[in-house]
């Protein structure tokens, strides 16, 4: 695309006054779309197109197998092709290498290990945690957003385990919906971006199907300090975590709203990155809503994006709207309680801000506020282009 044309992603805005859109509350019911949500933006025909080929079936597919292994705890068996996170990880990377051949190896695809301290376990202190990632390179590879699931799985609610059942890593946790959803999601993506966008885009984005979440976020925590430790600049970290359940507990069902938890501060990057994933979400995906919640993450639990965050980066988690506890974390975590319609749903909204934000230019360099001798009342601003931006709008 040449750096002339005025495309939708191609421009970069300085914001001089805006007025938030206000998060919502965890307790909210009634979901409302204000029509100043999309902030101008526009559809990106490119995008559309990706986003129109996500697939439900793809999604059910990559997920059945996934529960088919009985349990991807992540001090299950490694060696077996039939059970166990070891072939798990391995059927995630061959799918995703799959993938990689059919767009010429526009994806590089790798596991991503680190031995970590399993915190708690009476006789196993250390465990090889294992990330499968496949990265999509972009024109600016020191720059990448990533968009990860874990794969690994737990029935860590079990009561009658007591208090060792988080390291109970023979008996069956299909997690079906947490993580096999998000996990399923996120191969999907890297399905479709690797055919629509076999060049990449601005951006490096890196699917990544994280391991070791149950247990503390182990494979998340490494990458991130991977990350920066090789001077990455992480622009943003997305996690889909528990993203196919539409019915709560009371009977309860909303099979069109998606929440994504942002922490604070109001003004900080996750809170700005919940904003334009509305913005986003709302221009490709209409039908599907929203609803931002104000906080880093659901009360007493965690999520994949929390190493970022805690590292000065955005990230948002999304998560279905209605969980239902009586099946996460147990048995009863199965197959059948996926609503695989809603998982594709979530995955082309996940589509439209990863695409978004990764053909978008890097941020201006070097912006400064200048006051004019008027009492504050005029000002000019003052900043360096980047080489990839168009144009820049003041709003």
């Amino acid at each position: 695309m040449p750096k002339s044309a005025l495309s939708p992603l191609r421009v970069a805005t300085i914001v001089a006054f805006c007025a938030s859109i206000p998060l919502g509350s965890q307790q909210s019911t009634a979901i409302s779309t204000p029509a100043d949500v999309t902030m101008g933006l526009k559809r990106d025909p490119a995008l559309a197109a990706a986003i129109a080929e996500i697939s439900a079936a793809q999604i059910r597919a990559t997920d059945s197998v996934l529960v088919s292994f009985g349990t991807r705890h992540t001090m299950s068996d490694t060696t077996s092709n039939a059970r166990g996170i070891g072939a798990a990880r391995r059927y995630l990377f061959n799918k995703l290498t799959g993938y990689s051949k059919a767009c010429g190896g526009c994806l590089r695809v790798e596991y991503d290990p680190a031995l970590m301290e399993m915190r708690g376990h009476p006789q196993r202190p250390m465990v090889n945690v294992v990330n499968v990632i496949a990265w999509l390179p972009g024109r600016d590879t020191s720059r990448v957003v990533l968009m990860g699931g874990h794969h690994d799985s737990c029935i860590c609610s079990r009561s009658d385990l007591g208090p060792l059942a988080r390291f109970e890593a023979t008996q069956d946790a299909p997690g079906a919906d947490d993580d096999g959803s998000g996990t399923s999601a996120v191969v999907e993506l890297a399905r479709v971006f690797s055919k629509h966008f076999p060049r990449g885009l601005e951006t490096s984005i890196i699917f990544v199907a994280y391991s070791g979440e149950e247990e503390g976020l182990y494979g998340s925590t490494h990458l991130a300090q991977r990350l920066h430790g090789a001077g990455y600049k992480v622009v943003a970290a997305f996690t889909d975590d528990i993203v196919g359940n539409v019915v709560a507990e009371d009977g309860a069902v909303d099979s069109t709203t998606v929440r994504i938890f942002g922490a604070e501060p109001d003004n900080g990057p996750s809170r700005e990155l919940a904003r334009y994933a509305w913005a986003t979400g709302t221009i490709y995906n209409p039908s599907f809503h929203i609803l931002p919640v104000f906080r880093l993450d659901r009360i007493s639990r965690g999520g994949d994006h929390s190493p970022y965050v805690s590292l000065g980066d955005a990230g948002l988690r999304f998560t279905e709207r209605l969980e239902n506890y009586k099946r996460q974390h147990l048995p009863t975590d199965d197959f059948a309680h996926v609503n695989f319609g809603y998982v594709a749903n979530v995955a082309r909204t996940n589509a439209s801000v990863v695409g978004s934000l990764a053909d978008a230019p890097a941020p201006p360099v070097a912006l400064a506020r200048r006051d004019q001798a008027s009492g504050g009342s005029k000002w000019s601003l003052t900043w360096n282009s980047v080489p990839s931006a168009a144009s820049y709008e003041v709003l």
